[in-house]
């Protein structure tokens, strides 16, 4: 195992913890209409490591885990691993992620302080050759994410996000957006 001390992992250092929210808004396609889920969750933010991609790209990475959960019954609605990574001495952030639906996302952006608060905005297209989307033959066909935006906001222990998924799906074009407001515990 590394030791995280000696990481410089930037603007991801305030994410590392557990974050636990329950009042998150799922807006979702369904084949008559849309579908609003109250939901929960939680987030678990690990240091992973620093690396050197060809020995000249200095990269910081933190793993996460999260469980979303259906307020009203308790289902699992949702689950994601992936890894958030900053390019050392940059404002560059990048954002892996997988759901096991056979959808993985590689999107980018930037990270920003203002004043208080940490901002990390990225995103990903299915037609983008640098930031894009990888889904499975089924997905293509019948539930095609075609965009991926997202924007974290972190705030001491205060961690807001919101996410659009540009889905196309049902015969026609739909935002599948999701947002929460986490604390640390």
């Amino acid at each position: 195992m590394q030791d995280e001390k000696i990481f410089d992992y930037g603007p991801l250092t305030g994410l590392i913890g557990t974050w636990e929210g329950n009042k998150g808004k799922d807006l979702a396609p369904e084949p008559d209409g849309t579908e609003i889920n109250e939901y929960h969750e939680t987030i678990i933010f690990t240091p992973a490591c620093d690396l050197d991609n060809a020995e000249e790209e200095k990269l910081s990475a933190v793993h996460y885990v999260q469980k979303v959960q259906r307020i009203s019954t308790q289902k699992v609605i949702h689950q994601e691993t992936g890894y958030w990574l900053w390019k050392n001495g940059t404002d560059q952030v990048i954002h892996s992620l997988t759901i096991p639906r056979g959808l993985c996302v590689l999107a980018g952006g930037t990270v920003a302080e203002k004043g208080k608060k940490t901002v990390f905005d990225v995103e990903a297209s299915s037609e983008d050759k640098e930031w894009f989307i990888s889904q499975t033959d089924f997905l293509q066909k019948k539930a095609k994410t075609k965009t991926y935006v997202q924007k974290l906001i972190l705030d001491g222990d205060t961690l807001k996000y919101s996410q659009t998924m540009g889905l196309d799906i049902y015969g026609r074009e739909f935002d599948h957006t999701d947002n929460n407001i986490l604390k640390r515990k």
